[in-house]
C-alpha cells in the first residue's frame, strides 16, 4: 500500500505467504506489524506529487486586483440620470468619431463605413463575447449594443455620484469599459453587477469579469460583499488572467 513520506510515495510490495500458527499468533502486535511492513524487500521510494499550499496570487492578476477593492453597501440610486455622464457617444479621444462608432469598428468584423469615415453601417459580431453566437449589425435596426461592463447606474450607486462632471464623462466614454454585445442579452443584464449577472457564455466570464475589476480598480469604484464574492468565484478558475489595463484617461472634455 502506498504511504506519503514528505511529498514521497514509499510503495511496498508484498509477497503472500503461509504464515505459521506461531506468526499467527504475533501478527497483531502492532509495532512488529509495522517494523516488517517498512523492512520487507520490494519496497521502493519513487518520487510523487507533494501537498503543496496554493503559490500567492500575483498582484497584476485580475484576482489580485480583487483583493484590493474596497468593499462598502451600495449607496440609493436616488439623483440617477444617464445625462450625468454626458452626452451619450462623445469624442473623447478626439479622432472625429463618436466613442460609439470607435467601439463597433474596432469589434466588429467585415465593416462598412458612411462616406464620412466614422459612421459604421453594418457588420458581424462573430462571436457574441455575451451568448458566443453570431450577431449581424445594420444600423438603425441593429441586434447589437455598446454595453458598459460596469454599468452606469452601478457605478453611480457605488461612487460615481461623488465625480467632477469630466470624470463621469471619461467613464463613459472609456474603451476599457465598452464592448459590442448582443443587444437582448445586455438588456437582460440590466444594471447588474456580477453578484446578479454573468453572461451565458461561460468562455468568456473570466474576461468579463477582470475587465469590471480593471475599470472598477481604475475609478476608484467599490464593490459590495456578495458582488467580491462572485468576481473571486469566477477568476478564482483563472488565476493567472492579467488585469486589463489602457483606455482613455479619467477626466475627459464635454465633446
Amino acid at each position: 500500500m502506498p504511504r506519503r513520506r514528505h511529498g514521497r510515495l514509499r510503495w511496498c510490495v508484498v509477497t503472500p505467504f503461509h504464515a505459521s500458527p506461531r506468526t499467527r499468533r504475533l501478527l497483531p502486535i502492532a509495532a512488529l506489524t509495522l517494523a516488517s511492513a517498512l523492512a520487507l524487500p520490494g519496497c521502493e521510494i519513487t518520487d510523487g506529487p507533494a501537498d503543496t499550499a496554493p503559490g500567492p496570487v500575483s498582484a497584476n492578476s485580475a484576482l489580485g486586483a480583487t483583493d484590493g477593492l474596497t468593499v462598502k453597501g451600495r449607496a440609493p440610486k436616488t439623483g440617477y440620470e444617464r445625462s450625468a455622464f454626458g452626452s451619450a457617444w462623445l469624442d473623447t479621444d478626439r479622432n472625429g468619431c463618436g466613442t460609439r462608432d470607435d467601439i463597433l469598428a474596432e469589434q466588429l468584423d467585415d465593416v462598412s463605413r458612411d462616406s464620412d469615415g466614422c459612421k459604421v453601417l453594418s457588420g458581424v459580431l462573430d462571436p457574441d463575447p455575451y451568448t458566443g453566437g453570431r450577431v449581424a449589425f445594420v444600423r438603425g435596426r441593429s441586434k447589437v449594443d455598446i454595453d458598459h461592463l460596469v454599468a452606469l447606474s452601478d457605478a453611480w450607486q457605488k461612487g460615481a455620484q461623488k465625480w467632477s462632471d469630466s470624470k463621469r464623462r471619461a467613464f463613459a466614454n472609456d474603451p476599457l469599459n465598452l464592448v459590442a454585445a448582443d443587444s437582448s442579452a445586455n438588456r437582460r443584464k440590466g444594471d447588474g453587477d456580477t453578484a446578479t449577472w454573468l453572461p451565458p457564455n461561460k468562455e468568456y466570464r473570466c474576461t468579463y469579469v477582470a475587465g469590471q475589476v480593471a475599470v472598477k480598480k481604475k475609478y476608484g469604484l467599490w464593490v459590495t460583499a456578495a458582488e467580491k464574492d462572485a468576481m473571486t468565484t469566477v477568476l478564482k478558475s483563472c488565476p493567472d488572467r492579467k488585469l486589463p489595463s489602457g483606455g482613455n484617461p479619467t477626466e475627459a472634455g464635454s465633446r
